[in-house]
């Protein structure tokens, strides 16, 4: 049965850790949901882990429309939410509505933006017009970039209690959950203490409700690169390389396809055939 917002949030009143993946595809969202993943997140990384972009600014509507499309195609199960790409919020909210609707109309669950006191507007204008928003706070990779790179958040009072604030905005403007990404372990274990919703934690030690890793580093497929937090629980990049590999080396050498792999015509159809084409070689002569 298809998980809600209440069933997630009450899994942390039952002190349950809730499980979210960042997947972008119908096959890898289908091994996802069948492995009792809560939350499939479509993340705005798709640009830099399947288009291959520097990072996340270039990914558009469209593009990110594709990767849940695929997504939902594959779940049935999963919470799926959906990240709005940068610029798709930003102006006014009456454009956030209008993008996040159409996420919503596509299938998702519910949508996730990254701020916070500056959106909580927006997010509280999303909510109270019936869409589900996740939050994002500490290092934020649409805009972190631009002014810091990529730093652990949190590390000072100063910044803490700046963290501390945006949670606290954002589950009042009605956010269903935060994800904090790399912020120290200590202050994401104190929003989590204060706050009543759940806190998806990635890079932000064990303390949260939850966790988050996108699925390509998690599996090893994504090597441009490997940031500190993510541990890997399989290096599929070599084992890929390696099947194609020896498939490369089958086709060169004949080995593929053998008969195993091939079909076959019933012997007294071959044998018409053959005549048949004996004939029409004994013309050209």
């Amino acid at each position: 049965m298809k998980l809600s917002i209440t069933d997630i949030k009450q899994k942390k009143n039952k002190s349950e850790k809730i499980t979210v993946v960042t997947a972008y595809d119908y096959s890898t969202a289908k091994i996802c949901d069948t492995s009792g993943i809560e939350i499939i997140l479509v993340g705005d990384s798709a640009g830099m882990v399947m288009l291959g972009y520097d990072n996340t600014l270039s990914v558009t509507m469209d593009e990110m429309m594709v990767f849940c499309k695929g997504v939902i195609n594959g779940s049935k199960n999963a919470l799926i939410v959906a990240d709005m790409p940068f610029g798709s919020y930003h102006s006014h909210s009456s454009f956030a509505i209008l993008n996040a609707v159409k996420f919503i109309k596509l299938g998702c669950s519910a949508i996730k933006i990254e701020g916070g006191r500056e959106i909580a507007p927006i997010v509280h204008f999303l909510t109270q017009k019936g869409i589900p928003v996740m939050g994002h706070i500490g290092l934020k990779p649409q805009t972190s970039p631009l002014w810091t790179g990529y730093k652990v958040q949190g590390k000072t009072c100063d910044s803490a209690i700046e963290l501390l604030n945006d949670a606290i905005e954002l589950e009042k403007s009605g956010a269903f959950s935060i994800v904090l990404e790399m912020v120290t372990a200590e202050i994401a274990e104190k929003i989590s203490q204060l706050l009543s919703i759940p806190t998806i934690g990635i890079g932000s030690g064990s303390k949260c409700d939850g966790q988050v890793l996108v699925l390509h580093d998690l599996l090893g497929l994504y090597t441009n690169i490997k940031p500190k937090f993510v541990k890997r629980y399989v290096d599929s990049y070599s084992l890929f390389s390696a099947a194609i590999n020896n498939y490369v080396t089958d086709v060169k050498s004949g080995e593929f396809p053998n008969s195993e792999y091939a079909f076959s015509m019933p012997p007294e159809e071959m044998q018409k055939f053959e005549n048949y084409f004996n004939s029409l070689k004994n013309e050209k002569k």
